[in-house]
């Protein structure tokens, strides 16, 4: 990426004429050398922030290259030096593609090992002294990075009991210090009336947050004549933690079932004040990217940003990250087929892809219009801008690995794809449930909200920051404003790792956590 200052053109009537000779100097951003768009690091006359600005005359059905790849095509002429955005240009995407002509590392004999830090090599790490937190140890051999209680329904119709058990327990119950983080309830709509994959990704989310490393203990409250059988859901957790992990059907319980919550609870909390954080390798984080409400700079300074920290965790530590929001990846998924380590793993990634098309055609949609009216607000015209933009999450790490919605990460570490749409809460929840203990979230309008894990937010802008601290835990907007990416990434890590070991996110300061399930058929 370069910074610098643009020279454009005075024949444009948008761009302050400063400067000799002619010449309009705008400070603007020029992303990639083949680029035939900048973008305005601050606002001009006409072109606000973050939006684009052309840099050579376009005529109609010309490709507009940012990012050095295609974003998409004009829908009529542009003059250089022009505001040009989501009124001037039009995807190109459509339907499935066979991608027969995309070759993975392993084809191209790339070696995946060369790639990860081998554990003999004694050179020194970037960043060394950064390189452990304090968590929490599971029987299971996971690390959790919180001790809470959750309460957790099989179904909505106990929804009720589930919010009026946590609130007892915050009032009579919970004392900060005793080694507890927080004790939270999880309502939702689903558990009955569904059918098919949606009554089976319901199943399989609920089972991963009964698996999920971050709970010192879990109270899972059924009803007992739902789609979710609470029995055969008991069974459908498999090999659970049965230490931390209890179930009560209301409608077996004899008197108050409110009361016999009460007793289950207190009983967990009172064995979770006796975990305990002991020193933990980063190699045992499992971090969610998610990016939401972008803007312009999402793809210059937060996004860049969790990349590199995607290769640091991964490449350098041994640990393992998740990138997810499948059609978002629609427009730069190639950069991410070719990264695959393996064929078997490119394979797996077209599919990921094709499927998540199949699934908007299906439905009558054109797989092409994602940009929501704060991304066009904020400078992103088309899907392919959105999705070069937000893969640049993933860093340059290999692809080891691709799982399914609602499956968790297994012995594999390193960076993930996870089949999940681009809606932040639902999104978030997948990433949380895959077995990530954090999620960072990039966002360059702003968005208050977290899921079930710690959601770290980064912003993309300062002026985001400032406006709205109390949402944001770390501003990437000082990229451009003269720091280095290696001094920001330090600063980051180091965020990380303090919020690994206990220091609360905004969100979590604020009392915010709550899940989404992926829905997309019929509801009885």
């Amino acid at each position: 990426m370069e910074i610098k200052q643009q020279v454009a053109s005075d024949t444009s009537p948008l761009l302050n004429k400063e400067g000799q000779g002619g010449e309009s100097f705008v400070k603007t951003i020029t992303i990639h050398p083949n680029d035939n768009v900048a973008v305005a690091l601050q606002d001009l006359p006409g072109i606000p922030a973050g939006h684009k600005i052309a840099l050579k005359d376009f005529e109609a059905g010309e490709q507009v290259i940012k990012y050095g790849f295609p974003i998409g095509h004009t829908i009529h002429p542009v003059k250089k030096g022009s505001l040009i955005d989501h009124r001037d240009i039009q995807t190109n995407l459509s339907g499935t593609l066979d991608y027969k002509d995309i070759t993975c590392q392993e084809a191209e004999g790339e070696s995946l090992k060369a790639k990860v830090k081998n554990s003999n090599d004694l050179s020194p790490l970037p960043f060394a002294h950064l390189s452990q937190f304090q968590g929490y140890l599971r029987p299971d051999g996971q690390v959790g990075i919180r001790n809470e209680i959750w309460v957790i329904p099989t179904v909505g119709c106990v929804d009720g009991i589930v919010r009026r058990v946590v609130d007892r327990m915050k009032s009579e119950v919970f004392q900060e210090g005793e080694g507890v983080d927080a004790i939270v309830g999880f309502p939702h709509n689903y558990g009955c009336s569904q059918l098919g994959d949606d009554h089976e990704q319901t199943r399989k989310i609920l089972r991963d947050m009964v698996h999920h490393p971050n709970a010192g203990g879990i109270l899972v409250i059924g009803l007992g004549c739902e789609n979710n059988q609470p029995r055969d859901f008991q069974a459908f957790c498999g090999d659970y933690d049965k230490e931390r992990v209890r179930f009560m059907i209301c409608q077996e319980v004899e008197g108050d079932e409110e009361e016999f919550a009460m007793q289950q609870l207190t009983e967990l909390y009172r064995q979770a004040t006796g975990f305990r954080r002991t020193p933990q390798p980063a190699s045992a984080l499992r971090i969610g990217l998610k990016c939401g409400g972008s803007d312009g700079f999402s793809g210059i300074t937060a996004n860049p940003l969790l990349g590199r920290f995607s290769d640091w965790l991964c490449m350098e530590q041994g640990g393992t990250t998740v990138l997810t929001e499948v059609p978002e990846m629609f427009g730069a998924e190639t950069i991410l087929m070719r990264r695959c380590a393996t064929k078997e793993l490119l394979n797996e990634t077209i599919d990921l892809i094709n499927n998540f098309k199949e699934y908007f055609l299906s439905h009558g949609q054109p797989v092409g219009e994602n940009p929501s009216p704060g991304n066009k607000a904020g400078g992103i015209s088309t899907l392919e801008e959105k999705a070069l933009g937000c893969t640049q999450k993933s860093g340059s790490s290999p692809v080891c690995g691709v799982l399914p919605y609602g499956e968790r990460i297994g012995e594999n570490r390193g960076l993930h794809l996870l089949s999940a749409p681009g809606n932040d809460l639902v999104a978030s929840t997948a990433l949380a449930a895959s077995g990530c203990q954090l999620v960072l979230f990039t966002t360059g309008r702003g968005t208050p909200f977290a899921t079930f894990v710690p959601t770290l937010k980064v912003s993309t802008n300062s002026r985001l920051a400032h406006d709205k601290s109390h949402w944001i835990d770390f501003n990437a907007g000082t990229l451009l404003e003269g720091e280095s990416m290696e001094d920001l990434l330090q600063r980051f890590i180091a965020l990380i790792l303090q919020i690994a070991s206990g220091k609360t996110t905004k969100s979590e300061a604020r009392g915010y956590a709550e899940i989404a399930i992926f829905k997309n058929g019929v509801t009885l």
